[in-house]
């Protein structure tokens, strides 16, 4: 409680999302939801850390683009996501609920999804379990490429209920060279 009693006490609010590198020289990509107004420390696979600056993000496509001061970094391969099938297996690895490398698989259930009040991201539909913490993290083939950025999940109650989506990797990396070119996104 505040001194005076009323409403709940003041709290430093942290939140948690997921990532890729997307070139040696230290750009990583995110959802731009996980960014927002937030200062932004990154870890690595390897548990180095680092403040990441935020070059540029795009709200209605909901992508991020963050620069960490590294060189030489590991590259997530990039797949096309003009390729995939319903039916297609893939994994989601992110870090739900803060527990970090975590994979799940499914399948994709839909391409080119539309969710409502949503028409500009043809959303991959999966079953491949996200949950908060997943946002921002890739969404892999079965040749190991990502072919998606794991972005929302569909839920009564806040937990995965077994309908997620994911945006196109193509979509995706068309919004961070954006960014990273222009600095917006036409």
């Amino acid at each position: 409680q505040t001194p005076e009693g009323q409403g709940p006490p003041a709290q430093l609010l942290q939140s948690m999302g997921s990532g890729f590198i997307i070139s040696k020289d230290g750009y990583v990509i995110t959802n731009a939801h996980v960014v927002q107004g937030q200062k932004l420390r990154v870890t690595l696979s390897d548990r180095r850390q680092m403040m990441a600056k935020v070059v540029g993000e795009d709200l209605p496509s909901d992508i991020a683009l963050l620069k960490i001061d590294a060189t030489d970094l590991p590259v997530a391969p990039i797949g096309d996501s003009e390729t995939l099938e319903v039916g297609q297996w893939v994994m989601a690895i992110g870090a739900p609920f803060g527990l970090q490398h975590t994979a799940t698989q499914g399948i994709i259930s839909a391409l080119g999804r539309s969710l409502p009040g949503d028409a500009y991201i043809p959303f991959i539909q999966t079953d491949a379990a996200v949950n908060p913490g997943n946002s921002g993290g890739p969404l892999f083939n079965l040749e190991g490429q990502v072919i998606g950025i794991n972005s929302m999940i569909y839920s009564g109650t806040g937990g995965y209920m077994g309908v997620s989506f994911a945006i196109p990797i193509n979509v995706a990396m068309d919004v961070a060279e954006q960014l990273r070119t222009k600095g917006k996104v036409s």
